[in-house]
């Protein structure tokens, strides 16, 4: 399943009310996004409860594959960013003759698997990068600065439960907390956390970009090497 912007996942029992599957207590009654008017699918479990598939804007998708399948489904997927696969080197080798913006080019899923909006924006403030940086302009010591900075906001993610701006909710119910960490996101004309800039917005292909002006380095495109 792909929940894209706001599709959720949540385990309910025989009244439609939301419990914690630890204790058995009864969460969030009400909430718009994990109501019936936004139910799309609903899953039988042998225990007698359901899970309910929700989603307002119904960009969600749900494929039905067998072992054989799954190989096939997840090949233009590009490597888990949690994974020891992923490394400065790897990341290097993703973004060597790449004109595209980081911003952009984090985005494709092509390239590294999972980092949504969100977290780009944080990973590059993390990074020092601006996001409309050419991808292929980074040095190893960007490389390496964009790497941890990966990590580090999927980890905050990990950490605060996801972020609920809008409409996500966590299998129990719950809204997430990582809304209140962001560093840049959604913060357009705060003051930056780090320097004494301020946090502006820009669109980068379609989406609502954030970022520090005055401490996010813009690369230069690097020249290409001339054949002797």
């Amino acid at each position: 399943m792909h929940l894209r912007m706001t599709g959720n996942l949540v385990l309910v029992e025989g009244e439609g009310e939301m419990i914690d599957p630890s204790e058995g207590r009864r969460l969030y009654e009400g909430e718009r996004s994990t109501s019936r008017r936004h139910l799309r699918a609903r899953f039988a479990l042998g225990d007698g409860r359901e899970l309910w598939f929700t989603d307002p804007r119904r960009f969600g998708e749900a494929f039905l594959v067998d072992d054989a399948g799954l190989g096939e489904r997840f090949s233009k997927l590009g490597v888990e960013p949690l994974s020891e696969d992923f490394t400065p080197e790897a990341l290097g080798r993703m973004a060597t003759g790449r004109t595209a913006p980081l911003k952009s080019f984090l985005l494709d899923q092509a390239h590294i698997a999972g980092v949504g909006n969100i977290y780009a924006d944080e990973a590059l403030f993390r990074a020092r990068l601006h996001p409309l940086s050419p991808a292929g302009s980074m040095r190893p010591e960007h490389r390496e600065a964009l790497h941890e900075g990966i990590v580090a906001a999927l980890e905050a993610g990990i950490d605060g439960g996801g972020a609920s701006i809008d409409d996500y909710r966590d299998g129990r119910g719950e809204r997430g907390t990582m809304q209140d960490e962001f560093l840049v996101h959604t913060r357009a004309g705060e003051p930056c956390p780090r320097c004494d800039g301020t946090v502006a917005r820009i669109v980068v292909s379609g989406r609502s970009t954030y970022y520090c002006p005055g401490c996010q380095q813009r690369l230069r495109r690097r020249p290409r090497r001339r054949s002797k």
